[in-house]
């Protein structure tokens, strides 16, 4: 999966856009400030990052300078100001593209899109057992023939994707799904929406292969995955 980088201040801001990014796919890692944001450049590869120009230890202009420094990936500003000072600055820093606040959220998920493609990060196909997710299109295929998810199965999917080395605790998934569904989804939910992805996507649900369960914690992804 994609991975993003978010730098912005804004709590409102940074949460919405952290559920908008993991519902198109993307694993996101949040840094509020200029001192976080380099801490997590230390030991972190990104595909892209999506930086606030206005930081309150600094801004995003020297954010973008020192990221490219370590990492050739993607930058593009998210700000407030539309002036042509700030645009002309940011592109020459080094930046890909330039949104204004408010944007809307189809338009910046097509720029980070476009500006993956432009930078050959794209690939945004995954595999297991016997399984396909293409998360631009959306579309699941099982050994070679669609099948069809509802919105909160897919989203369900979408988080063991997105952390494939992790186990994942049913709080952490009760978390996901109460975000992406906009009401409470209880525990009794949860079991039920497992059970039903597993008899879609598995060739025997009795016998996992991609959602396996870790008794007394969670779930975890299938060993057997490979991001293209």
């Amino acid at each position: 999966m994609k991975r993003i980088f978010l730098v912005e201040d804004d709590k409102a801001i940074a949460k919405n856009l952290i559920l908008l990014l993991r519902s198109e796919g993307f694993t996101v890692t949040h840094a509020p400030t200029r001192s976080d944001a380099l801490a997590a450049l230390g030991g972190n590869k990104f595909d892209l990052a999506l930086i606030d120009i206005s930081l309150p230890d600094g801004n995003g202009f020297t954010v973008c300078t020192e990221i490219k420094e370590v990492q050739d990936i993607p930058v593009i500003f998210l700000t407030a100001y539309d002036d042509e000072g700030s645009v002309v600055t940011g592109l020459n820093m080094g930046a890909d593209d330039y949104i204004t606040k408010p944007f809307r959220p189809r338009e910046l998920i097509a720029r980070i899109r476009t500006a993956l493609r432009k930078s050959g990060r794209s690939g945004s196909g995954f595999e297991i057992a016997g399984l396909h997710v293409d998360t631009t299109s959306g579309v699941v295929k099982k050994n070679g023939s669609e099948i069809f998810l509802s919105a909160l199965e897919y989203r369900l999917l979408l988080v063991f994707i997105n952390n494939p080395k992790n186990i994942i605790t049913r709080g952490k998934l009760l978390e996901e799904l109460w975000d992406a569904a906009g009401e409470f989804v209880n525990d009794n939910t949860l079991t039920v929406y497992i059970k039903r992805l597993r008899k879609k996507i598995e060739k025997d649900p009795a016998r996992p292969q991609i959602i396996l369960t870790v008794r007394g914690t969670g779930y975890r992804l299938g060993d057997e995955y490979a991001s293209k």
